[in-house]
């Protein structure tokens, strides 16, 4: 277990400095396309930021009494960053230095040395604050695009937590269709965010909803339902997650809302139907509880969040899948021996590796599109 620890920690050092900057330096443009257009994340008659068709994005800030205005991207904006230039009418305009890379990216503000959001765009919760945020079409974006196919309902629900002396929030996805048949009950995914996020992550930035509605329409999977709650119950500082104690969080999770769930909607209730995965911090938290709690899923999925090691399996017959998942500058040869050791030992594993993406919600994205059709089988 001590190794495997270690495994875990140089994950999240790893989604440190890969979230530290957002560009993609590698490409060289000889001459910027004047083709800007503005972000499909700006708020409603906003017409800044703006993006090409390389990837570049270009900045508009009203803040006539400022001296400086710096655009930062990446975990927390701490390194790296888009000065901005003064213009003739008080506001400050500047284009990143390159291409930013496909998927969605967070960012704000440094005017005069304070931190605030772009009032031009959506914001987003991640690095424990409400951030602004900006999508970088992808080549393969249709996985996740909003269409004119049946929607399922993603709802807010608050349940009770003994343990913690409060009502928690959980977001709630239920496939089209649910509910029309009395009888009908549909396994359940419980699905994790990442350290920084909460609950809404895998809907605001993640599109797990859209992704869910896409895979039943073409009937690449049964549906089924996806529960999503808030993973911390006892603040950390950044950097002191090997300090967080995950028994807080199962008694939640495992104690008061499945029960919950299973009580309020047409659940199969069964371990056999369901499954929990993560990203980064929730996978570290789905590593924990499934093995502490062999007895409530069969499922397990660390996307970006550490790994499984066969001798922690103590009965491979109580596991139906284990899912294993990175983005390609991540820890690809880790995940690929991991499942392999998994699938010699006699354990249904799978690996992905999301193509030309880091520590962030395009390999995420694709990690779900991936996963999905393998559940409850």
């Amino acid at each position: 277990m001590k190794t495997h620890f270690l495994k875990i920690n140089v994950v999240f050092i790893l989604f440190m400095v890969s979230l530290s900057g957002g560009f993609c330096f590698a490409q060289s443009i000889s001459s910027i396309a004047d083709d800007f257009k503005p972000s499909t994340l700006n708020q409603p008659g906003k017409l800044y930021p703006q993006l090409n068709s390389q990837g570049y994005v270009r900045f508009r800030i009203e803040a006539p009494q400022a001296q400086s205005v710096v655009v930062s991207l990446g975990l927390g904006g701490t390194k790296g960053g888009t000065p901005l230039t003064k213009t003739a009418d008080g506001s400050w305009t500047g284009t990143t230095a390159g291409p930013m890379e496909e998927g969605f990216h967070y960012y704000h503000l440094t005017i005069d040395g304070g931190v605030f959001n772009d009032p031009g765009t959506l914001n987003f919760f991640g690095s424990t604050r409400w951030e602004s945020g900006i999508e970088v079409p992808a080549h393969d974006q249709d996985f996740y695009a909003l269409k004119d196919v049946p929607h399922g309902n993603v709802q807010q629900i608050l349940f009770p937590s003994k343990s913690t002396n409060t009502s928690r929030r959980a977001f709630v996805y239920t496939p089209p269709g649910y509910g029309k048949e009395k009888k009908k009950r549909y396994p359940v995914l419980y699905l994790q965010h990442g350290w920084g996020e909460d609950e809404t992550a895998w809907t605001n930035q993640g599109h797990a909803n859209l992704i869910m509605d896409n895979l039943i329409s073409e009937g690449k999977i049964k549906p089924f339902i996806v529960v999503m709650t808030y993973g911390m119950t006892n603040e950390t500082k950044f950097g002191g997650l090997k300090n967080f104690d995950i028994i807080p969080f199962q008694t939640v999770l495992v104690d008061e809302l499945i029960p919950y769930i299973d009580a309020s909607f047409n659940t199969l209730c069964d371990k056999q139907s369901r499954a929990m995965a993560g990203l980064s911090m929730g996978g570290m938290e789905t590593h924990k509880i499934t093995l502490n709690r062999p007895d409530v899923f069969s499922y397990y999925a660390l996307l970006s969040g550490g790994l499984y090691l066969p001798e922690e399996i103590k009965d491979k017959s109580k596991v139906k899948l284990i899912f294993l998942s990175c983005g390609k500058f991540e820890n690809p040869d880790g995940v690929k021996n991991a499942a392999v050791a998994l699938q010699n030992a006699g354990i249904h594993a799978v690996y992905f590796v999301s193509e030309n993406t880091r520590h962030e919600f395009q390999t995420w994205r694709r990690s779900l599109l991936e996963l999905a059709p393998l559940l409850f089988k």
